[in-house]
């Protein structure tokens, strides 16, 4: 791996965090790098702890991409579905520690995670693919739909409504808000109490919890391969 995703794992806690210039874009390299740390926490069989930057977890998918071509938007966006399919089926935890702003992908990883904080502030969390021209895939719809309450799904995927941080945590994205410098401590904080469960039993679960889901985001992977991103 390179600086785009560093791993460090203390006492059975692997912390990922991700660092792609300001907006911490979601390239195929990132992608790469996150599904190689996730590998390596596996490995060593730790409770997972992603985070971004002072700020910002991530605006997005690299626009570059996905500006390139429709070829490889499609590429990086089933790329990107299928990592937020593994870290449903993680067989260890996954806490997402939102440091500031979750924009479109960075707000999927909030939905793909098993506990998510964000930080108090003046930070946007949500999905504003319609927003800019993009129709809603089918994986995005999935996730939002099994992750977001019932009041925000269709405001937030078909209205492109955007949240703070406490609306956040009012229609799914968030767990729990904290403020900025407390986010790694409650982050950690849940993170322990996790290891007091039994975790052969937590994947167990978790697999057994999201079976329909997981065999939906299959589907909906598939079609978004034929059906494209506009």
């Amino acid at each position: 791996m390179s600086d785009l995703v560093s791993y460090q794992c203390n006492d059975g806690v692997a912390l990922l965090t991700l660092c792609n210039g300001k907006a911490n874009a979601i390239s195929p390299a990132v992608l790469t790098e996150l599904n190689q740390a996730l590998d390596r926490a596996t490995q060593d069989a730790a409770i997972v702890i992603l985070t971004g930057q002072p700020g910002i977890l991530s605006g997005g998918y690299d626009l570059k991409v996905m500006m390139s071509s429709p070829d490889n938007a499609l590429a990086l966006v089933a790329q990107g579905s299928t990592l937020a399919r593994r870290m449903l089926s993680h067989p260890y935890p996954i806490i997402v520690a939102c440091p500031g702003h979750a924009v479109a992908k960075g707000a999927f990883l909030l939905l793909s995670a098993d506990y998510r904080v964000g930080v108090e502030g003046a930070f946007t969390i949500g999905l504003n693919e319609v927003k800019i021209g993009m129709t809603m895939h089918h994986v995005g719809i999935t996730l939002a739909r099994d992750r977001l309450r019932k009041s925000a799904f269709q405001r937030s995927v078909i209205n492109a409504e955007m949240f703070n941080p406490q609306t956040a945590k009012d229609a799914g994205f968030l767990d729990e808000v904290v403020a900025p410098e407390e986010l790694m401590a409650a982050a950690n904080r849940m993170a322990q109490q996790l290891k007091t469960i039994n975790l052969k039993a937590h994947a167990k679960t978790k697999l057994k919890v999201r079976k329909e889901l997981l065999a939906t985001l299959d589907q909906a992977i598939e079609l978004d391969k034929l059906s494209g991103l506009l």
